[in-house]
């Protein structure tokens, strides 16, 4: 999946990490070339006994095939987050029908947080702030301004950033959706 392929792009997910708490927001539009399909989306869900935090952008489809085989893969390594998204992301690179899958997912537990992508990619942030999808960069700059220049909480700061993002990005919308941990 290239980073220019518009589907992996149509949508917004943030993750934000602060003072013992974490919290990732997702958008809810789905579009389908240039109309909206959906505004209600829950591209960001609670996995493995409400540990950890999913998000994805990208086919739906792919997506939910990655959450189930995500899901089996902390269930294998009884729920170690790194070890389930390094094997995931070698999975995903290796098997013949995986290698078509076109998503990202960002994912987070207590003490940790990677984005996984088709092509091998594990990465961790440096900083407690990570987003993915269209308007990654508005929610990323807006939550970046908000952790240096507020106390609000990892959620308050999300759900701020992703009204930013809503309100520049044309795949982005308003109907956020957070989880917490």
């Amino acid at each position: 999946m290239s980073p220019n392929d518009s589907r992996w792009r149509q949508t917004t997910i943030l993750m934000v990490r602060r003072d013992g708490r974490v919290a990732v927001a997702g958008d809810g539009q789905v579009s389908l070339g240039e109309m909206v399909m959906k505004h209600r989306a829950r591209k960001v869900r609670k996995i493995h006994h409400g540990e950890v935090i999913v998000g994805f952008a990208g086919s739906t489809a792919d997506a939910l095939t990655l959450f189930d085989r995500f899901e089996s893969k902390l269930e294998q390594h009884r729920g170690n987050l790194t070890r389930a998204v390094v094997e995931l992301a070698k999975d995903w690179r290796t098997d013949k029908i995986l290698r078509r899958l076109e998503a990202l997912l960002l994912t987070v537990d207590a003490n940790a947080a990677f984005l996984v992508s088709g092509t091998g990619d594990v990465i961790e942030p440096d900083e407690g702030v990570m987003a993915i999808g269209s308007g990654a960069p508005y929610a990323l700059a807006a939550a970046r301004a908000l952790m240096a220049h507020t106390d609000l909480s990892p959620a308050q700061i999300c759900r701020e950033a992703m009204e930013i993002a809503g309100s520049l990005c044309v795949y982005t919308n308003r109907e956020i959706v957070i989880e917490e941990l």
